[in-house]
């Protein structure tokens, strides 16, 4: 692969991130995004002039519309519309919300399916709702294939029959970084009479995605990655509007009332996506997203996608012709277009090695288990200097066997 290596170096939106110690090279976006500057600012502002002079006349002036407004925004990026996109909740909520609603369409089928090795989050809650909805509910576990679309096609073409009654799949796998095909599973799920809930918590912010155009049910994303809106940020949650009228939000809250200043006691939902939400916005939550998203916006997918290709691109291609006689395996997609914005190498060694890169490197990648070491590449801010300082940490600690002061296992360690 030719490599633009004018895309490599273009940091035009770096220096809108606060970057507190240049000698980190930071790859762990996947599990907490840089800080906007103008967030700062803007959370500043919020707190001494919002909370702290306007007081409760922020409620109808500024804060009311939050999550509906941070939602279209969103909306913009998973090709939404308007209208359809709310932020609220965590992403573990927002999906018990949506799979409960889609499982009230199931008719007489029974059964969910997901991918084995799914975020764990989703898979607990699928299990739950199979616990505690009546109709004997069971959930499948299926081992799919992680780089091979025609493969994973047909392998969900004959899982999905006419008992399915939902698919619940990730857009980017949190491990291998395998992107999937929305457009095409979904298509699969539609055609089976299933119903199919993306997460969109690995691809939102560093890859094209158009929910309207592949007719996808619903989706979940959180905001805390590649969006850069803060640890624990809320979530977002999307449904398709003409499915909409015919789903119940299972928690109903005061915020998904039609009327929720009227205090009547009998519940009646509204009629916009504002009937998945539940109870009162965390506003200062709400604002920190807001930055983010709109930086992202200013950047275009299109650059971002692009940008993303190149960065991991020259990460992959180092490691295949320096690094593997060491040990290490890319466990990710060759392919970029089979690829998220993050790549996974596999080694024996993995959690000292991890260890190693952060203490002795200056690099922070994330790890997950059981052997795999995850390094994100966000394409507003990551550098090439920061990939160079990664490649160079792997090489060096397995040459100079620094890696080997560290414990073997994670264990007692978060």
């Amino acid at each position: 692969m030719i490599l633009d290596i004018e895309l490599l170096n273009d940091t035009r939106f770096r220096d809108r991130f606060v970057i507190a110690d240049e000698s980190i090279a930071y790859l762990d976006g996947n599990s907490l995004g840089r800080l906007p500057k103008r967030t700062q600012a803007l959370l500043s502002e919020a707190i001494s002039q919002q909370w702290g002079h306007t007081l409760i006349g922020s409620w109808n002036s500024h804060w009311l519309d939050l999550p509906t407004r941070i939602g279209d925004k969103i909306g913009q990026l998973i090709g939404a519309g308007t209208g359809n996109t709310i932020v609220t909740d965590s992403t573990s909520i927002n999906i018990y919300k949506l799979a409960s609603a889609l499982l009230q369409l199931r008719g007489d089928r029974r059964q969910i399916i997901t991918d084995r090795t799914n975020f764990p989050t989703d898979i607990y809650i699928l299990e739950g709702l199979c616990d505690s909805l009546p109709g004997n509910l069971e959930l499948t576990l299926l081992d799919i294939a992680t780089d091979n679309h025609s493969e994973l096609h047909a392998q969900l073409d004959s899982a999905i029959t006419d008992n399915t009654a939902l698919v619940v799949l990730s857009h980017v796998h949190y491990q291998s970084g395998y992107a999937l095909d929305l457009s095409a599973i979904t298509e699969i799920a539609h055609r089976k009479g299933a119903r199919i809930l993306w997460d969109l918590s690995h691809s939102v912010g560093a890859m094209p995605i158009d929910l309207a155009g592949a007719q996808a049910d619903a989706a979940v994303g959180c905001t805390y990655k590649y969006l850069n809106g803060g640890p624990g940020a809320p979530a977002f949650l999307y449904c398709r509007p003409d499915l909409r009228a015919s789903l119940s939000n299972p928690i109903q809250g005061w915020f998904g009332a039609a009327r929720p200043f009227d205090f009547t006691s009998a519940f009646q939902a509204h009629d916009s996506i504002s009937k998945f939400t539940v109870g009162t916005p965390p506003v200062l939550s709400l604002a920190a997203i807001e930055p983010g998203v709109e930086l992202t916006l200013e950047a275009g997918i299109s650059y971002l996608r692009e940008r993303s290709i190149a960065l991991s691109s020259y990460f992959v291609e180092h490691v295949l012709q320096n690094l593997t006689e060491l040990g290490y395996r890319v466990y990710s997609p060759q392919d970029p277009q089979l690829r998220g914005s993050h790549v996974s190498l596999w080694h024996e060694h993995a959690w000292p090695i991890t260890q190693s890169l952060i203490k002795d490197y200056r690099v922070i990648p994330d790890f997950r288990a059981p052997s795999l070491i995850r390094f994100g590449f966000t394409p507003l801010y990551t550098t090439k200097s920061e990939i160079d300082q990664a490649l160079h940490g792997l090489k060096d600690t397995l040459l100079k066997e620094a890696y080997r002061k560290y414990p073997v296992t994670r264990d007692g360690v978060t």
